[in-house]
Order: structure tokens, then C-alpha cells, then sequence
């Protein structure tokens, strides 16, 4: 029977389908950036790149709508492609010493080329390998593990860091730490939201006692408030992110990251 409602999500999406062809291409394809804080230098260390489409009939469409999308048509991969191209070039008018940090999806993952992608990229924009970091989530390790085990590692041996987002919200994190030697993990914003309860504050520290023994650097997500940041801070956490720190702007502009970081600090 015919269903008005179904008829016209069906035709909404063909639409969305169609535009996101020319977002592809590049036509409203904003990144917005969110620095990282060295919380012991209290310096940006390095700008998490958003992806926005500003639609020119609907305006800004989320992430999670216009992402999953690329993901369901296979566009994920130009799309990504065209993500990373952009971040890279940004990148190089940055401090040296800042990066970049890019989310990549687990279908990008699944291309056995991926690292050739990323390595001409880093080649045609001139950023040096090291200063880009490729975040995942453990859902692109639950299948398909050694294939995608033989993706990062070649992604590491171009310099680029390997970076576990939201961790502590899946179902085998720590093993995946075992399996594979990440550069970072991103404490999911979850944990931060919960302090002082003291079981999140335990859940933290042993996370932290875990990424001491592998050698790897913490990023705590969703940090809103000063005491949050006095907290983690406090704990030894190597680095934060949040809405109190900055929001994500079309614009990374490290200077004034500086200046605003010192008046948070307090």
C-alpha cells in the first residue's frame, strides 16, 4: 500500500544520495577543528579535523547522518580521501610541532590500498607522515583483524600515529591493546562526565596504568568544566579535549588556542 510518509523519505534520501555526490567533489565540505591539549606543556598539540556539509537548501547536515550515508552508498572512500587531502593541506600552515588528527571510517580500512591513499596524499600536500594521526574506534578491529592488523602497521611505517577512539565503550579493548601497538587512546567523554564518582576515577587511572606500560599517550574526550580539567589533570592524563578547552571552528588558529588555554587554566 502506498505509505506517504515512506514515499517521501525514499525521495529525501535519493536527493541526499545525489548532493552527496558533489560533496564528494567537494561542494560544501567544511572541516571544522577541535585542538588537543598538552596538559603538562598546557600547548595545543593538535587540532581533531570535523567534517560539515553545509547544504545549500538545508543548511548544516550532521555527521552521523551525511557519514553514514557515504558509508551505505560506498562514497565513504572519495569522501574520506577528499577528508584527509584537506586536513593534510591545512595542517602545513600549523606550528610544526601541532598535527592533525583524522577519523577514518572502518569501511576505508577494509581497502587494501588505504595506506597507498594516505601515502600520496602526505606526498602531494608535503605533510610530514608524523605529524598525522588516524583515529579508529575497536569496531574496526572486530573483523577482519589481521587484515586490517597489516593496514596500520604499513599506516605507522609511513610515521603516521595510530590513535583507539572512545575507548572503554566497546567489548574487548583491552585485548586490542595487546594486539597492536597504538600511539594513543582517547578516554571516551563517558568517563570525564562521571568524575568525581570514584569508580569512574578508578576506571581512569587504570587506563592510564595501562597506556604507561605500552608507552602510549591519553587523551581524555569531554572535558566541559575547569575542575574536570584540574581533575584529569591531576591524575597524569597526557593530554584533554572538550568544550571548555575549544570548540570546533572552520579555522585552527594555535595562537589564540594559547592565549585561551592559559585564561581556562586560570
Amino acid at each position: 500500500m502506498f505509505d506517504t510518509d515512506l514515499s517521501y523519505e525514499i525521495l529525501e534520501r535519493a536527493e541526499l544520495v545525489s548532493a552527496l555526490h558533489r560533496l564528494v567533489e567537494g561542494e560544501g565540505l567544511l572541516l571544522h577543528y577541535q585542538p588537543i591539549y598538552g596538559l603538562s606543556a598546557r600547548k595545543v598539540q593538535s587540532y581533531e579535523a570535523l567534517a560539515r556539509w553545509n547544504h545549500p537548501e538545508r543548511g548544516m547536515i550532521p555527521p552521523d547522518v551525511f557519514i553514514r550515508l557515504a558509508e551505505e552508498t560506498g562514497l565513504i572512500h572519495q569522501l574520506g580521501e577528499r577528508i584527509l587531502h584537506i586536513a593534510c593541506r591545512e595542517a602545513l600552515t600549523w606550528p610544526a610541532h601541532v598535527n592533525v588528527s583524522v577519523n577514518v571510517s572502518p569501511l576505508q580500512l577494509k581497502n587494501r590500498k588505504f595506506p597507498e591513499i594516505v601515502r600520496n596524499v602526505l606526498q602531494e600536500t608535503g605533510l610530514d607522515g608524523a605529524r598525522l594521526e588516524v583515529e579508529i574506534t575497536e569496531s574496526v578491529l572486530m573483523d577482519e583483524y589481521e587484515h586490517k592488523n597489516v593496514i596500520l602497521s604499513e599506516l605507522k611505517a609511513l610515521g603516521c600515529k595510530i590513535s583507539m577512539d572512545d575507548f572503554g565503550t566497546g567489548y574487548s579493548s583491552l585485548s586490542y591493546l595487546w594486539k597492536f601497538s597504538f600511539d594513543k587512546i582517547k578516554i571516551d567523554r563517558s568517563f570525564v562526565q562521571a568524575l568525581p564518582d570514584p569508580t569512574a576515577k578508578e576506571i581512569i587511572q587504570a587506563i592510564l596504568g595501562i597506556a604507561s606500560i605500552r608507552a602510549m599517550t591519553v587523551t581524555v574526550e569531554g572535558v566541559e568544566t575547569a575542575a574536570q580539567l584540574q581533575m584529569v589533570s591531576s591524575m597524569g592524563c597526557s593530554e584533554a579535549q572538550g568544550y571548555y578547552l575549544g570548540r570546533p571552528q572552520q579555522y585552527a588558529n594555535t595562537d589564540r588556542r594559547e592565549v585561551e588555554m592559559a585564561l581556562a587554566w586560570g
